[in-house]
């Protein structure tokens, strides 16, 4: 067996976005620790052949030293709603935990940082596509954690030399082999689209179909998990020791609500019956990225931009675990 070309840490890598990067890592034959205390994570989605640490990146110190090449952090609570319900348990774990892991990388002379970060760091911006000069004004607790760390880290890579990325997604979705979504409560959209054609909920709710779009409903701009997790191996030859470099990562071009449903409808092949429910505050009519950034700096193009294609993925992964439920 090949020796491994680096050593990768990945925080919160039991879960959707995490798992997915790690297995990319391991395709790539890194050595990979996933460090996740499965509060959000599930131990099947931890990629075979990645070593497993249950724990929090409270204590990463335990585990981190100078044998790592770098750092993959994806460790975060991400409800928006509940954010706003229990605000201090997203401060304490989004951002007192990403301050311990930068301190644990410090004092191991682990040197480089790749940032799951998010598109709600921008709120409801003033125009679209998004890019990452526009103003920050997070509407929730959870993007402003998020837009904390990225300002930690960025005070970090001045002060202390480290080579950093922040990663800004916006609606990610598919699935990768074995690696899917399996949020308990399930919040986005695709997923929840098919568990109405798998039978498990009645209708999907539409909120609003009054908005300045083509058909009323909103626009989101949706991206392959695997081309999200590509950008991540490409962040990690781009990061550069006391820069902390942000990119947007999306297709630039959104898909509405009801687009996706009738996507959904066609790759199933079953009705999914829609219910037009109130608007909910704060949802934006457009959010699309630009991703130039990613592209000139990371050399980034997302190869998987078709909607059939992502909710395809995502519907044969959403089939085998229907299968394989007890």
């Amino acid at each position: 067996m090949s020796k491994p070309q680096k050593k990768y840490l990945v925080t919160g890598g039991a879960g959707y976005v995490g798992s997915v990067v790690a297995q990319h890592l391991l395709e790539a034959g890194h050595a990979v620790t996933v460090l996740d205390d499965l509060s959000t994570g599930f131990r099947e989605g931890v990629p075979a052949g990645a070593e497993f640490i249950e724990g929090r990146i409270q204590d990463a110190a335990k585990w981190l030293d100078a044998s790592y090449d770098g750092v993959l952090h994806f460790a975060a609570y991400s409800q928006v709603g509940e954010s706003v319900a229990d605000p201090e348990k997203y401060w304490v774990n989004n951002v007192a935990g990403s301050l311990a892991l930068l301190a644990a990388m410090r004092d191991a002379g682990v040197r480089t940082l790749v940032f799951s970060s998010t598109a709600a760091t921008y709120g409801e911006p003033a125009t679209t596509p998004i890019t990452e000069s526009d103003a920050t004004a997070p509407t929730n607790p959870y993007g402003a954690t998020k837009l904390a760390v990225d300002h930690m880290i960025t005070g970090e890579a001045a002060a202390h030399g480290l080579a950093a990325v922040s990663l800004r997604y916006f609606n990610v979705a598919g699935a990768y082999g074995s690696c899917g979504e399996r949020h308990d409560p399930e919040s986005h959209l695709i997923p929840l689209v098919l568990q109405v054609a798998l039978g498990r909920r009645e209708s999907i709710s539409v909120y609003g179909d009054d908005y300045p779009t083509p058909d009323g409903t909103c626009v989101r701009d949706y991206i392959h998990v695997a081309d999200l997790a590509e950008a991540h191996l490409l962040a990690l030859d781009a990061a550069t020791a006391g820069e902390h470099l942000i990119c947007n990562l999306g297709n630039g071009n959104g898909f509405s609500v009801r687009e996706v449903v009738e996507t959904v409808r066609e790759v199933t092949g079953h009705p999914v019956p829609e219910v037009v429910a109130p608007r909910r505050a704060g949802d934006p009519a457009v959010l699309v990225a630009s991703a130039d950034t990613a592209r000139q700096r990371l050399g980034w193009t997302p190869s998987r931009p078709d909607l059939t294609g992502i909710v395809a993925d995502a519907w044969a992964f959403a089939r085998r675990e229907e299968t394989a439920a007890p």
